[in-house]
């Protein structure tokens, strides 16, 4: 279920991508890779996924899920074309991108278009991911630049068989889907800074939406 927004075509057929993380917290980092993305790739709807039970997430505990799912919505709120699903939130278990991504293969309508919006460094680290192999064959892919990651060195390009389209920095998979390579503007902030400079009594502001700073304060939210 997307809240709250029309998704509104840009012309054409509808052509969606789909953001996932922690967002814990949500920050302008975050928002402005999917605005850049959406514009870039002419996106009908840039849908932001809350991992409820992130798989690679074992070493540290997160805030509760309602709390984050808030921030993300407050976060977007003036955004007609970002939309929040809780699709991985009423799903029991851990938060596999592959059951995620093929839940919304069977559901879009003939002739739009998934887009995987996800970082380099994430790119990395696919192999490890479970049915990787599985997910080039149901969406194209956004690999966004992030400083100290090259997706070019991720053996996965080899190994799936991409092949490198000579006139653009993107790559065509045996299966007919395109996993292209973007450069975002680089933007150095990060959720875990953010919670330590809440933990140290340090200001947040303009490292995340004023409605997104508010809410961490009021909520009491990373203090320990």
């Amino acid at each position: 279920m997307e809240m709250g927004k029309s998704g509104s075509l840009r012309g054409g057929k509808r052509k969606i991508g789909l953001f996932g993380g922690t967002f814990d917290p949500i920050h302008l980092g975050h928002l402005r890779c999917a605005q850049e993305v959406w514009e870039a790739f002419d996106l009908s709807q840039v849908i932001f996924i809350l991992a409820a039970n992130p798989p690679h997430k074992v070493d540290r505990p997160i805030i509760s899920t309602k709390d984050r799912w808030e921030m993300v919505k407050l976060a977007i709120a003036d955004n007609p074309f970002f939309a929040l699903s809780d699709v991985e939130i009423r799903r029991e278990g851990k938060s596999y991108s592959i059951e995620t991504i093929s839940y919304y293969h069977r559901n879009i309508a003939e002739g739009e278009r998934l887009f995987f919006i996800l970082g380099a460094d994430s790119f990395c680290e696919i192999e490890t991911w479970r049915d990787y192999r599985q997910l080039f064959r149901l969406c194209d892919f956004i690999v966004v630049s992030r400083p100290n990651f090259d997706p070019l060195q991720a053996k996965v390009l080899e190994s799936e068989g991409f092949q490198k389209d000579i006139h653009e920095e993107r790559y065509l998979h045996p299966s007919g889907h395109l996993l292209y390579l973007h450069r975002i503007t680089p933007i150095g902030i990060s959720s875990t800074e953010i919670r330590r400079a809440v933990r140290e009594g340090k200001s947040i502001k303009y490292l995340v939406p004023k409605e997104v700073e508010e809410y961490i304060r009021r909520q009491g939210l990373y203090q320990c």
